[in-house]
């Protein structure tokens, strides 16, 4: 007997559509009849369609389902697409790198929006204006900071980022109080699995009590 195992099989040119769509394919590729090729071209499309419902979210899912369709086939199936027939040299296309920002950041924990924001702070010339731009900023290190850290932090060392960040052109009197923002913990709580054992637990102790109370009545014997 000979087994037909996926190791003696052609390798599949697209996984994601299955080896039953590939099989599909290569039969339409030798049929005779082009509207024949047409017809079963068009269910194919279908089912591939049906069984990635995932690219109805991309734009022009259909084209992609086209192209797709001729690159299982391996650029062979004549049919008639209502869509440019894409070639094997596109395929080895690159598409152009994509420049990563190179900017130093000097506390990651802050990130670049607050150093953008003391830059436009020291920017402002009306004072009322600029302090309470400075109290926001602080405040929103602050938080940052707690997220970032999982800790809470002393308002003085906020006063003391604020100043390196701007370079000594920022700062708050010392005796101003930022919000208050604590890290809390997650605790975990008893899953709904143990609370229900434990209420059955109880149910049955209760049926048990009035069992035993009900025997009693029911046998003089065990009355005093």
């Amino acid at each position: 007997m000979n087994f037909d195992y996926n190791t003696t099989r052609n390798e599949l040119i697209l996984a994601e559509y299955g080896r039953n769509v590939q099989n599909m394919v290569k039969y339409i590729i030798e049929l005779p009849d082009r509207e024949e090729r047409n017809k079963y071209a068009q269910a194919v499309i279908d089912l591939m369609g049906f069984l990635n419902p995932h690219l109805r979210d991309v734009a022009d899912f259909k084209h992609k389902l086209w192209d797709h369709l001729h690159i299982i086939s391996g650029y062979k199936i004549d049919v008639d697409s209502p869509y440019p027939k894409p070639t094997p040299e596109a395929a080895l296309i690159k598409p152009d790198h994509i420049g990563y920002p190179q900017q130093r950041i000097k506390y990651k924990h802050y990130g670049k929006t607050v150093e953008v924001m003391i830059e436009k702070a020291i920017a402002v010339d009306e004072p009322e204006r600029r302090a309470a731009m400075v109290q926001g900023i602080a405040n929103f290190m602050k938080m940052a900071y707690v997220t970032w850290n999982k800790d809470s932090v002393a308002d003085e060392t906020i006063f003391k980022n604020l100043r390196e960040l701007s370079a000594g052109q920022l700062e708050l009197d010392e005796n101003v109080n930022l919000n208050k923002v604590e890290f809390k913990p997650v605790v975990s709580r008893p899953s709904n699995n143990n609370n229900r054992g434990r209420q059955n637990n109880n149910n049955n102790k209760g049926r048990q009590n009035n069992n035993n109370r009900q025997q009693r009545n029911n046998n003089p014997k065990q009355k005093h």
